[in-house]
């Protein structure tokens, strides 16, 4: 079991690097097994050219504590439940999410929900959870049968990429839901901006130089930030809206002053990438997993049509628990496709893993995706099989062994609208089609930042 080497902050070294950009002391890490790869690059382009396979053959060589030179950094991957529960759950206040996640997203997202961390996260976290009490999810739920409704009308009939038509429906859903501004050109610029900031989260070039994907990705920041900053007044003067970024505008700290309209347009931003890029990527999974295994499809269209009604109706939202089957099936396909596949963090603190003791100011990761799949936890991990969600194996299952949405102080926020979106969406699309897949089609994933299909997912819609 992994415990921490020290327990309070006052054991660190004043020594220790206090942030990000300032490197490990030299040989702080030699007594970890790992590689640096090629010159200057190290592994950086292995691991973007198949993710998994690299964590796997790194795993198999050098065992579940392991170091990596990419990204112009040594990393320690740390891999298993244990590792999962040590990081994510951190009794002992050992790791920095901010510092974590900070090289990739400080220049698109900085100060958004998962970039905060502690005292300053709690405090925030629980001055944004208005936005998700019944209320405002009421509202979502009417907003998102309505929406999802008329556009899954439209799509019987030929074969067509699923990806980029759930992509869209996901972004036009997240402006009226999130922003409660109608689909149109206002909504279609948000969207391009964000579409822009994910993508330049793994950019290679991490300078926004002219040309590159990070210099597109730090320009949509600016026009969200202005959009978002004007917004945020002009919502408060109203005052009421249900939409999410009305309830963000008009939320209070603990001392019920309202939130500063910039910590409004940080979280604003960071939440609406987190969700639409993540439901857009579990959906498609979903999707695609159903399709393969045409009978767990029907037991899961049966359960929709008695709990809904019918062919297009809508799910009322205190019916959303009854839909046992649909969640079990959508709990799989996130252990099958888990949309973030990896986890960073920083150690604030010496601490120990695995036989080794990791050094404070360490970059230090999970890998959500490989512990999805390992065979003590997930027996014939391949298989899509979601009776591996009654409570009866959950129980009796590592409690970290699954882990799509984070845990501890960080487990998403959003994780009950997911599933509310994922259940409507599946609520019009399975009591109309029959969704299909060419026999013997494998689509090809782009495994990271988050999986996509890399042919949009080949699907026909069949009416029933």
């Amino acid at each position: 079991m992994a415990t921490a080497a020290h327990e309070n902050a006052t054991s660190a070294p004043k020594s220790w690097p206090q942030h990000w950009s300032q490197p490990l002391p030299p040989h702080s890490l030699d007594h970890i097994p790992g590689e640096g790869g090629w010159p200057l690059v190290g592994n950086t382009f292995k691991m973007l050219a198949d993710p998994h396979a690299f964590a796997q053959r790194m795993y198999a060589t050098y065992g579940p504590v392991y170091k990596n030179w990419a990204f112009g950094r040594w990393n320690v991957g740390l891999i298993g439940a244990d590792a999962n529960e040590l990081m994510l759950f951190d009794r002992d206040k050992l790791f920095s999410s901010e510092q974590g996640w900070g090289p990739v997203l400080d220049q698109l997202f900085p100060r958004g929900l998962m970039l905060i961390d502690f005292d300053h996260h709690r405090a925030d976290r629980r001055a944004l959870s208005i936005a998700f009490k019944p209320g405002p999810m009421r509202h979502y739920a009417d907003a998102l049968n309505r929406g999802i409704a008329a556009r899954v009308a439209e799509w019987g009939g030929a074969e067509m990429p699923f990806y980029p038509a759930i992509k869209k429906l996901t972004l036009d859903l997240a402006a009226d839901s999130f922003i409660g501004i109608p689909f149109g050109p206002e909504a279609d610029r948000i969207n391009r901006a964000f579409v822009d900031m994910v993508q330049a989260s793994i950019a290679p070039i991490r300078k926004p130089l002219p040309g590159t994907l990070m210099r597109r990705g730090v320009k949509g920041r600016e026009f969200l930030v202005d959009f978002f900053s004007k917004e945020a007044l002009n919502r408060r003067e109203l005052g009421g809206g249900q939409d999410m970024f009305s309830q963000f505008a008009n939320a209070t700290d603990e001392d019920g002053e309202l939130l500063s309209v910039e910590s409004v347009v940080d979280h604003m931003n960071f939440l609406m990438m987190a969700a639409h890029d993540t439901i857009t990527s579990s959906a498609t999974s979903l999707l695609w997993l159903l399709a393969a295994n045409p009978d767990w499809q029907e037991k899961v269209r049966q359960e929709l049509r008695a709990v809904t009604g019918g062919e297009g109706k809508p799910v009322d939202y205190d019916d959303l628990g009854r839909l046992e089957l649909t969640e079990m099936a959508f709990k799989e396909a996130l252990r099958f496709m888990p949309p973030v596949p990896s986890i960073p963090r920083r150690a604030l603190r010496d601490f120990e893993y695995g036989g080794y003791t990791i050094p404070a100011g360490t970059q230090v990761g999970i890998n959500v995706h490989m512990v999805h799949h390992q065979e003590e936890h997930w027996p014939d991990p391949m298989r899509f099989d979601p009776m591996r969600f009654t409570p009866e194996l959950v129980k009796a299952r590592h409690k970290y062994a699954w882990v799509p949405f984070g845990g501890g102080a960080h487990m998403c926020l959003g994780l009950h609208f997911a599933y509310m979106q994922v259940k409507i969406l599946l609520a019009q699309v399975l009591t109309r089609y029959e969704v299909q897949i060419a026999e013997g089609y494998e689509p090809q994933w782009q495994p990271w930042p988050i999986p996509q299909p890399k042919d949009g997912l080949k699907v026909t819609f069949k009416p029933l």
